[in-house]
């Protein structure tokens, strides 16, 4: 039941039927009432002829969304003849995915790249996602897909888990003894969540039942979303004013996700989620694996097209924070629908990308907290030349559920289960851990894996020689964190790719804090060339400034490292002024390290001596050389705790 997104409510009076048959299919097509307004339009046109450029578009539009995909191309051949290029994007799309349900995919490939060919940008994805569909196609398919028993001839759809043995799902069959309403678009009766048992021997699944005892209402409730304790659910909803549906200005209901908790087969402490709004909908909640973000779709103002996919982080308090459109490379301007999130993953349905027709169930990955790739097509059997959607996959068990309008179901919407065969889906990221300085093993170090959120999904450690091996997703990136105590630590971006070959012999150097130290006289201080300034001034030149990089180095590695700043000059010059110039040279350098980032807190005190601690007997009258002058000139960056 793709159309979940907005309802029609149409009040209109007997006085319909004295109108004309356009007047009347017009009515029809402005309450979403496709059904009937093709047969108008089309007596209209019998008994009128009247043909207008509106008139064959909305014919076209109404075929289009109660999937008669044969007629919608007939009548979107005539739209796209008047108008060519200048066809709206989003009416484009619908031509495209009506010609490939039709399988008539070298016009709609030749029309694609005429249409798009001032747009290079567009045109390269589409390209790139051809190229990996036609290369799919090559293989041997992973996946092994079976029509549920417990579809109808009705709209049967959205099958995710709920605990070790049972599934949800959204249906539209026979609930004449619950209501007797009827959803104008496909006039189906409105949605009910049910549950339904799986066995786990044998696969199937029946015992279907009404889920919750005050979940359904007389309308839309439908696609529902669980915590991982499956105490909380989020669940969308037509609004609703006393039990009655509520529309806008244009009559028409949209949808908003609610958030619940589940207390003895009932949802209490029902609320809405801030970024929902009368004026728009929001729908299909899905929350990640860990519960951390919830994608949706919404048409809300601003996106990319008909309906976009959106995700919200999750704080731990349940609040949640200001919804993130997931960007040009996942929405168009069609209809991106059914987000479901896992393994960095985010599949969804998708009309405006390359597909096979109707709506195509897509895979795009988490590059980075805000980006994903581009998607590619999971190709056939998944998808099909009609519409494929409400994607779920449990990478443990290997196995998950779509829907499909596809020829030779059972109904409308069926629910398919499917296997994946294992694949390499995992590659090995191997080296070894070395000491800078004297590049011999660091046994035992600690190796994070952190994914694209932020999160810790491994801990390693290296062998006693150093050697690490790290499985990681393959065609995905990772940052790998390597540390040791009373080491630096580093950081290193890995992308994997298809897992075909190893990745080998990776060397990360670590540095011990001792070798970035010096002991003088039972004083720790950290190792620094000296510190050069310009003849009788205290500016940081870029010989000092390197110098200092080793200072900021060693505090950003090791944070509880806590110093103190002591300047010295030689002899040459005035005592006094050598111990003013020595001071400003000291407090230039704190400033520098301060600017830089490192807390006030962790320098202790910079303090110039000028010429008072001598480390060579040069003092005043007394002739050195100038390398025994330069011993003296000197900053050092004591270290008072760690």
């Amino acid at each position: 039941m793709k159309k979940i997104i907005q309802t029609a409510i149409f009040l209109f009076s007997i006085s319909l039927f004295s109108q004309s048959s356009l007047d009347k299919a017009t009515k029809y097509y402005k309450t979403m009432q496709y059904k009937k307004a093709v047969e108008m339009y089309e007596k209209a046109i019998e008994d009128r002829g009247t043909n207008s450029q509106e008139t064959v578009f909305r014919i076209a539009n109404s075929y289009f969304y109660i999937n008669d995909y044969i007629n919608a191309k007939k009548w979107f051949d005539k739209v796209y003849e008047a108008e060519q290029g200048s066809m709206a994007e989003v009416n484009f799309i619908k031509y495209i995915e009506s010609l490939k349900s039709n399988r008539d995919y070298d016009t709609a490939n030749n029309l694609l790249k005429e249409y798009y060919k001032n747009n290079p940008v567009k045109l390269k994805m589409l390209a790139y996602q051809k190229k990996e569909l036609d290369s799919l196609n090559k293989k041997k398919t992973l996946y092994t897909i079976t029509n549920l028993s417990i579809n109808t001839p009705m709209s049967d759809f959205g099958a995710v888990k709920y605990g070790p043995n049972k599934i949800i799902f959204y249906s539209s069959r026979d609930t004449s003894k619950f209501n007797n309403k009827i959803y104008s678009w496909n006039e189906q009766p409105y949605l009910n969540t049910y549950i339904a048992e799986k066995n786990i021997g044998t696969g199937n699944v029946d015992n279907v039942k009404l889920f919750l005892n005050n979940l359904n209402s007389d309308y839309h409730d439908a696609t529902v979303a669980f915590s991982n304790d499956l105490e909380k659910v989020y669940f969308t909803s037509n609004y609703l004013k006393r039990r009655k549906i509520k529309t806008n200005k244009s009559g028409l209901s949209n949808m908003e996700i609610l958030r619940g908790s589940i207390v003895d087969n009932k949802i209490v402490d029902i609320e809405t989620l801030k970024f929902n709004d009368e004026n728009y909908s929001c729908a299909h909640p899905s929350l990640c694996d860990k519960g951390k973000y919830l994608f949706f779709v919404s048409d809300m103002p601003g996106g990319y097209g008909c309906t976009d996919i959106y995700y919200a982080e999750i704080f731990e308090d349940g609040s949640i924070n200001t919804p993130i459109n997931a960007g040009p490379s996942v929405n168009t301007a069609g209809r991106e629908m059914f987000p479901y999130f896992v393994n960095n993953t985010l599949y969804f349905s998708s009309d405006g990308h390359y597909g096979i027709g109707g709506l195509d169930i897509f895979e795009s990955k988490l590059e980075s907290k805000n980006s994903f790739s581009t998607p590619t097509n999971l190709g056939s059997p998944i998808n099909s030349n009609m519409d494929d959607f409400s994607f779920t996959y449990y990478k443990e068990t290997g196995d998950g559920y779509f829907s499909s309008n596809r020829t030779m179901g059972k109904g409308d919407d069926d629910i398919y289960s499917f296997v994946k065969t294992k694949e390499v889906i995992f590659q090995n990221y191997s080296g070894n851990v070395l000491d800078e300085a004297t590049k011999k093993p660091i046994p035992y170090a600690n190796i994070k894996v952190i994914d694209n959120f932020g999160d810790t999904v491994q801990n390693v450690k290296s062998d006693s020689l150093g050697y690490y091996n790290v499985q990681l997703p393959c065609n995905s990136e990772h940052n790998l964190n390597f540390s040791k105590p009373n080491y630096s630590s580093k950081n290193v971006q890995v992308k994997t790719d298809d897992g075909a070959k190893d990745i080998k012999n990776n060397i990360v150097y670590l540095n011990s804090f001792e070798s970035l130290v010096v002991k003088e006289d039972n004083v720790e201080k950290i190792k620094v060339n000296p510190i050069y300034f310009d003849l009788d001034k205290f500016a940081i030149t870029p010989q000092a400034e390197s110098e200092l990089e080793k200072v900021y180095y060693v505090m950003t590695e090791f944070p509880k490292v806590v110093i103190k700043i002591e300047s010295h000059t030689d002899s040459r010059g005035s005592d006094s002024h050598n111990l003013k110039l020595s001071d400003n040279r000291a407090k230039a350098t704190q400033t520098y390290l301060i600017a830089r980032g490192i807390s006030p807190e962790r320098i202790e005190s910079a303090i110039g001596y000028g010429e008072t601690r001598l480390k060579e007997n040069c003092p005043n009258g007394v002739k050195c050389t100038e390398e025994r002058h330069s011993i003296n000139r000197r900053s050092d960056f004591i270290i008072v705790s760690k």
